[in-house]
């Protein structure tokens, strides 16, 4: 299965750590620190140029990737669980 983050972008369902909202979650000191690492290693896509919603972090070729989303974790989470990506 595959889950479809936004624009052209879909990911395999299997290589997805984990599905975040973006307001809540970088508060965190430690969370500002992963994706600013993830940026510096060019390990980050912007999937929209919109204002981001979500990130979902993968799991590709032994390295994290972290997409940015203009989609809702609430609506991904919905796709990754009903395992049709739409």
């Amino acid at each position: 299965m595959y889950l479809h983050l936004g624009q052209d972008v879909v990911v395999p369902s299997r290589t997805i750590v984990g599905i975040f909202d973006i307001e809540n979650t970088s508060i965190s000191k430690i969370t500002k620190e992963f994706l600013g690492s993830e940026e510096k290693l060019h390990h980050v896509i912007n999937v929209s140029m919109e204002l981001p919603k979500s990130f979902v972090i993968c799991r590709e070729k032994g390295e994290n990737v972290v997409y940015i989303s203009q989609i809702s974790c609430a609506t991904l989470k919905k796709r990754a669980a009903a395992g049709n990506g739409d």
